[in-house]
């Protein structure tokens, strides 16, 4: 098998496909959902409405911190394979900034009814007083948020650069984004494993967990290239990169979602075993909340299909180089990373405070309407970027390498 090297030319979206129509969709999408959802937050009965915003603005965050893993993991390795894909890394990625502003309510209007160390103390709670302060919180979020930003803005904007140079130019800007990888993997790293312990795990505030980040990582890549994989086959279907993007690609893509949902297996078991086997109070209490009022059912169907079942459809090399049967696994893996992730908010509401109660399953309209908020944002800016610029990185000197790309 043989492919052809020649530089793509389908590589603009066409004007009248839905993916250009995106930013005005999602932009509508955005002001309904956030209006229903951030209306309804205001007040001690709007609690409810600030965990439906967290856990939809953490499942859009994740997917875009994938994004921007995904490609400075690729300028690290060098790797060739991805690069007809990684315009679409970049352009994930390049949504971040949005979340500064998406993340203005949580920081505000949802900050008391959402974490309870706010407003409560006991002597656990003190011991931890030293990082768990509202000031320090505050400027580590900044800290997040700028830091994913900029490294997100610098490598899709040398990266589209790119696209219009030539011989040593070229090159060089290759050189720079391979040597801005490695201290941006570094920080990447770091800043998504405390924001995760910052706004999900201090939910939960006795409780902690060493594991927890990596936890969120593995989900967060796993998720980005179920994504990824769905949004590439979108595109073809729209007549963009129609023989760029090949069987090929999707095998390899096949494969990653494949090792990492055993990734995620592994950190996940991993933490439960841990805790479970030392029986330690302030550490157990995390499951034994995830195993009362209706949560256990979660609780017991999670490992089953986001692993076993996931393990074993993809286990299969058909199954990866058909991209009917990859498309409907990505899709099934990103409907079990919503549920993850609402395993992790949800389960805390209600639980802390004079009114606390015991954790109890119930779904409500705000998780769909914040969903469809925070989801409408992040496509508007992703729509915007996608279509003001091609869709692959053309004059990438390793693009021929990936444009003939094949397994053995």
């Amino acid at each position: 098998m043989s492919h052809s090297i020649e530089k793509p030319t389908d590589i603009t979206l066409p004007a009248t496909s839905l993916w250009a129509k995106l930013p005005m969709i999602g932009g509508v999408l955005a002001v309904v959902g956030l209006g229903a959802t951030l209306g309804t937050g205001m007040g001690e009965s709007g609690a409810r409405s600030m965990f439906s915003y967290l856990w939809a603005f953490e499942v859009f965050l994740s997917i875009a911190l994938g994004g921007l893993g995904f490609v400075l993991i690729d300028h690290i390795t060098k790797t060739a394979w991805s690069g007809v894909l990684r315009r679409i890394a970049e352009t994930t990625a390049v949504s971040l900034p949005v979340f500064a502003v998406l993340f203005v309510p949580i920081a505000t209007m949802g900050f008391h009814a959402l974490y309870p160390w706010s407003h409560e103390t006991d002597a656990i709670l003190e011991s931890k007083r030293w990082f768990l302060n509202t000031g320090f919180w505050m400027g580590r979020a900044v800290v997040y948020l700028v830091v994913w930003s900029a490294l997100a803005f610098i490598l899709h904007s040398w990266s589209v650069k790119q696209d219009g140079t030539e011989g040593a130019a070229r090159d060089a800007i290759t050189r720079r984004l391979w040597k801005i990888a490695p201290v941006g993997l570094l920080l990447w790293a770091l800043t998504l494993s405390f924001g995760a312990i910052d706004w999900m795990m201090s939910l939960q505030p006795h409780w902690y967990s060493t594991m927890f980040g990596v936890y969120f990582f593995a989900a967060s890549i796993l998720a980005f290239y179920c994504f990824l994989t769905l949004v590439a086959m979108g595109l073809q279907k729209a007549g963009v990169l129609t023989h760029a993007i090949t069987t090929e690609h999707f095998h390899d893509l096949g494969k990653y979602m494949f090792g990492f949902t055993i990734f995620w297996t592994y950190i996940a078991f991993s933490q439960f075993i841990l805790i479970w086997y030392a029986n330690m109070p302030e550490e157990t209490v995390f499951y034994m909340t995830r195993l009362e009022g209706g949560w256990d059912k979660v609780s017991y169907l999670l490992p089953v299909l986001h692993f076993f079942v996931p393990f074993l459809y993809l286990v299969s090399r058909q199954v990866k180089r058909n991209r009917v049967a990859l498309a409907a696994a990505a899709a099934w893996m990103l409907v079990m990373h919503l549920v993850d992730l609402y395993w992790l908010v949800l389960p805390n509401f209600g639980t802390h405070g004079e009114k606390a109660q015991e954790a109890v399953l119930s779904l409500a309209w705000t998780d769909a309407a914040a969903l469809v908020g925070v989801g409408g944002a992040f496509f508007a800016v992703f729509g915007y970027f996608l279509s003001k610029h091609k869709v692959v990185c053309i004059n990438d000197p390793r693009l021929p390498e990936s444009l003939a790309h094949e397994n053995y």
